[in-house]
């Protein structure tokens, strides 16, 4: 410990107690968990871990006939009628853009506007509406920003 950092004579000194607890443990070994019955869970192997056969048996001889069942199809989806209107002008009409718009109230439309059409909130099959209308509704925007600042400059 002489010579050494506080640091390297603490790993030193952990390192020892290490060693020391390892060979105490490996001589205690205990074929089983103290305080535990091995047969609390069943049928054990002798590895100490209960058999799939016998995990498969408990399964299926408590599971109901619903349960056994085969799953149920899920109902094809619906397409949301908002996802319909992918025009420019009917988009334009949901964001609602007036002439009197500030760079704030345009983000803030761009905002809600993603939160409700964005692809990937939409099953697979409207992504491509979704994604249409997100294309248009940011196109509408960028160019009421566009107008808004050459109207600021002019």
């Amino acid at each position: 410990m002489f010579g050494m950092s506080v640091f390297q004579s603490v790993l030193e000194r952990l390192k020892a107690e290490e060693d020391e607890q390892g060979a105490t443990h490996e001589k205690q070994a205990p074929a089983s968990i103290r305080g535990f019955n091995g047969g609390f869970v069943g049928n054990l192997a002798p590895s100490g871990m209960a058999g799939s056969s016998a995990v498969q048996r408990a399964y299926f001889d408590t599971a109901s006939d619903e349960m056994l069942a085969p799953p149920k199809p899920l109902p094809k989806p619906v397409m949301p009628e908002h996802l319909r209107r992918i025009r420019p002008e009917q988009i334009a009409a949901d964001l609602a853009l007036a002439d009197n718009e500030t760079p704030l109230g345009l983000a803030d439309k761009r905002r809600r506007f993603a939160a409700e059409n964005h692809p990937d909130c939409h099953h697979p099959d409207f992504r491509t509406n979704a994604t249409i209308r997100m294309k248009i509704a940011n196109m509408l925007i960028d160019e009421a920003q566009r107008r808004l600042r050459l109207m600021r400059q002019g």
